[in-house]
């Protein structure tokens, strides 16, 4: 077998592969309206995948993020409200199960962090500002002129 022959052998193998992957995350549910449909997508879309943290529902293939899926469906089924699937899924997985936490004392930390960090930043900042400015008028005048001589290209100190 060639070395040309034996690449495309490995690519065809990596492609097929690739695409059986794809076809494995489909999943063919039946609702009884476009309503219903609509419902489900947006409430995959807005919980969090716990295993894989920085996914939605909707997007991760772990195996809890199909059992939620699941849930989802057989709820919506049922009937239930998105109130309720949302309640039932942070009482069961708290609140990290949900990309919008509600604003309460456990999740405070989490809202205002990067408020905090920005004031921090802001801080850091100014105090940096103010220190160089001092730094530049303790210099006095044959300081700055001897300075200025040493960073003249031209000029020889």
């Amino acid at each position: 077998m060639t070395p040309a022959r034996a690449i495309a052998s490995l690519a065809t193998i990596v492609l097929l592969g690739l695409s059986l992957a794809s076809l494995a995350a489909i999943e063919s549910l039946e609702f009884a309206t476009a309503g219903e449909e609509s419902r489900y997508q947006n409430m995959i879309g807005q919980l969090r995948c716990l295993v894989c943290q920085n996914q939605n529902l909707a997007d991760s293939n772990a195996d809890l993020a199909k059992d939620l899926r699941a849930k989802t469906y057989q709820m919506i089924r049922s009937g239930a409200s998105d109130v309720e699937i949302v309640d039932f899924m942070a009482a069961r997985y708290g609140d990290f199960v949900l990309y919008r936490p509600p604003l309460g004392g456990r999740t405070a930390l989490l809202w205002g962090a990067p408020f905090i960090f920005l004031l921090i930043a802001l801080a850091v900042f100014f105090y940096t500002l103010r220190k160089r400015k001092i730094v530049e008028e303790s210099l006095n005048r044959e300081q700055r002129s001897r300075a200025a001589k040493l960073l003249d290209p031209g000029g020889h100190a």
